[in-house]
């Protein structure tokens, strides 16, 4: 209609109306009629954008490594990326006028990229794939030091690395070694495992060996302390022994002074005995031997006198023509009183 037409964006969208050269109306999501023959319209998206990227560089020790992963961005200054790249519509405000638009993603990749491999060229390739986190730590850093995106006015908002590859080769090679480190480390295991099993074992032979020295210095004390009680005992019945042959001693030694004491007695009492008979037959030495019998017929029994009856008889049996002796004179003779008739 004469030229004028009607421009609606999305609130994502950052729309900059240019006249003769200069801006007359910017900002998101306008909405305005315009005269199309002296008007350009820039619309440049504002909103965040991801674009995955795969770059294959080689590590500090000359090896491939392929990383893949995805930057996200976004036009922190439209302005200052409208004086850098043309971001001017068609007159069917679909398409733009040139393929600068289409650019800016790649300009993106292309300084992430110039940040990875800066950085893997200064790491060994077992680094970069045990560092991978580390990795995108310095990636975002050499992009906020960049000026290739900053002078654009894009500024990266989020940067992610999905893996992190060698070559299969070196894959294959990098698996044997950390597989024949793990079995070692198994092997190890296993090792330590019987080691420490047989330091159990020997802990619990040498308990045991502890214990049953312990049990014989227990015994050896108890034997120690039975011979001990059996000495005592033993010293207690010779001490018994010895108080009681010091007993017999000191009674046998009584019983021989007694012995000497009364054979001394007897010995005065014979030698008194002796005496007096002496005395007496120094008294009868001058006297007849029948006066002597007649004196000691008087205080005779009748048993005696009856036997130095038969004495005097026997003495003169040749003068005594027939002896009879009766049978009651025998009894008499046998008795308690015996008596005796001589005929």
């Amino acid at each position: 209609m004469l030229g004028f037409k009607y421009l609606k964006a999305s609130p994502s969208t950052y729309v900059l109306q240019f006249r003769r050269g200069r801006a007359v109306r910017e900002g998101v999501g306008l909405s305005f009629f315009y005269f199309a023959p002296n008007s350009s319209i820039v619309a440049i998206p504002v909103s965040s954008v991801d674009v995955p990227f795969v770059f294959k560089e080689v590590s500090a020790d000359y090896q491939d490594v392929t990383i893949q992963g995805q930057a996200t961005y976004r036009v922190a200054d439209p302005k200052q990326l409208a004086g850098m790249l043309d971001f001017t519509l068609k007159p069917d405000h679909q398409t733009y006028a040139k393929e600068d638009p289409q650019k800016l993603s790649q300009r993106v990749v292309n300084t992430v990229q110039v940040q990875v491999k800066t950085i893997l060229q200064r790491l060994p390739l077992q680094e970069i794939l045990r560092q991978a986190d580390e990795l995108v730590g310095a990636v975002r850093q050499g992009l906020q030091a960049s000026e290739g995106l900053s002078i654009v006015g894009v500024e990266i908002t989020d940067l992610s690395i999905l893996a992190v590859r060698p070559t299969p080769e070196t894959a294959r090679a990098l698996e044997a070694k950390v597989r024949e480190t793990i079995l070692k480390e198994a092997d190890d295991a296993i090792y330590v495992r019987r080691n420490a099993a047989i330091e159990q074992e020997r802990a619990v032979k040498e308990n045991e060996l502890r214990t049953e020295i312990a049990i014989e210095h227990k015994k050896r004390e108890i034997r120690e302390t039975q011979m001990e009680a059996e000495r005592v005992v033993l010293e207690k019945r010779q001490q018994m022994e010895r108080q009681q042959m010091q007993g017999k001693v000191e009674l046998e030694q009584k019983n021989t002074e007694y012995v000497e004491l009364a054979a001394a007695n007897a010995k005065r009492q014979s030698d008194a005995k002796a005496y007096g008979l002496q005395a007496t037959m120094k008294a009868v030495e001058g006297v007849d031997a029948k006066v002597l019998q007649a004196l000691t017929l008087g205080s005779a029994d009748p048993a005696t006198l009856i036997a130095l009856a038969f004495q005097g008889l026997a003495d003169n049996a040749e003068k005594v023509g027939e002896l009879n002796i009766s049978p009651d004179l025998l009894r008499q003779l046998m008795g308690p009183r015996p008596s005796a008739t001589v005929v």
